[in-house]
């Protein structure tokens, strides 16, 4: 397995964010988040690069994994180590040929066969769990969807999707080892905090959970 995989592997903790977080990033890394995902959809690709290249140095100095949202043109270039994509976003073929064999890529999933579909990638997303804004007209999947991906998923999964300190429980005993946030550590008071909070209930959950 490589480094970037057996990292994966033990990931627990992910975080959506965009380049407001550069304020904190540091601060989250070492309170617990084991993966950074930079999402700038709308920005120019100057931009993305400018940002991705800063984020990818420190994501390296703290040995956290740094994945690029829908850009498998641009992952090798600034430095990232996979890219992330949706189920209308880039070929998983493509990005896999744009990205090469040793990065990582992962997908989101909204439902089980798409759960049961997601081949040639190295993780998988499972939500939204819960509404969130992050998504606007994306139904939420709930719980049942957790629960079948920790039962059928072929590769690691997080659940997403308006997760937060007081329904992370229910998640992880859902079957979820790992999970992705993005407002309940970007829009806390004490991102870090969070993060600290978040880490620490899924580590808590970690020997009752098979986390595949």
């Amino acid at each position: 397995m490589s480094d970037r995989r057996q990292r994966l592997a033990d990931a627990r903790l992910y975080l959506v964010c965009d380049q407001d977080a550069g304020a904190y990033l540091g601060a989250v890394l070492s309170a617990g988040v084991d993966v950074i995902q930079l999402r700038m959809k709308n920005a120019p690709d100057d931009q993305i690069t400018d940002t991705g290249c800063r984020f990818a140095q420190i994501c390296g100095s703290h040995g956290v994994l740094f994945i690029l949202n829908d850009r498998p043109d641009l992952a090798a270039e600034i430095g990232a180590d996979g890219v992330h994509v949706g189920q209308d976003d880039a070929d998983v073929a493509q990005a896999r040929a744009q990205v090469g064999a040793e990065r990582l890529i992962g997908l989101s999933t909204h439902s089980r066969e798409q759960v049961r579909r997601a081949h040639g990638v190295d993780y998988i997303g499972v939500g939204p769990v819960h509404t969130t804004p992050t998504k606007p007209g994306r139904p939420a999947v709930g719980l049942d969807l957790v629960r079948y991906a920790a039962e059928r998923a072929t590769v690691p999964f997080f659940a997403i999707g308006g997760i937060n300190s007081e329904n992370i429980d229910a998640v992880r005993d859902a079957g979820a080892g790992r999970i992705a946030v993005v407002r309940a550590i970007t829009e806390a008071e004490s991102p870090a905090a969070a993060a600290r909070t978040l880490r620490l209930a899924m580590e808590a959950g970690k020997d009752r959970i098979g986390a595949t």
